[in-house]
């Protein structure tokens, strides 16, 4: 585990909805000599704990290195509860950290109601979404 990380703070603290809470954003400089990247999960294991924060509520995206190596760029995110992490992080990103399950539905399955949805039309489309929806569900 040898690498070097440089952290750049954009602010601390972020006002949105009415609700103040502490939100950490950061830029996450990484150079790693001799290794061709540096794994999310170790780098939330080394940047939780310098702010004493959960490693669950660390998240790390946009993770770019070099041409040649040696160095990687990305974001980080550390939410002081996971109530705030819930409600304004991506579901994308929710299901990455193990927050959320991802539920499994076919490509072809999706594709069909939309299908579906699209051929009705007025107040019977919902109607005609939710019987698909059940359909797909029963199978």
């Amino acid at each position: 585990m040898i690498f070097y990380i440089s952290l750049e703070f954009l602010n601390r603290i972020n006002n949105s909805y009415g609700m103040i809470f502490i939100l950490l954003q950061m830029i996450v400089d990484i150079i790693h000599p001799g290794r061709p990247n540096v794994p999310k999960k170790e780098l939330q294991d080394v940047i939780a704990p310098m702010y004493k924060a959960d490693p669950k509520l660390t998240f790390l995206f946009g993770f770019k290195t070099q041409f040649g190596g040696g160095r990687t760029t990305g974001f980080c995110l550390l939410y002081d509860s996971e109530e705030a992490a819930k409600k304004f992080e991506p579901k994308h990103r929710l299901i990455r950290n193990g927050m959320k399950e991802k539920k499994e539905s076919s490509r072809k399955m999706i594709k069909e109601t939309k299908n579906k949805g699209k051929t009705i039309r007025g107040t019977g489309r919902s109607i005609a979404l939710h019987k698909a929806k059940r359909a797909a569900g029963a199978d």
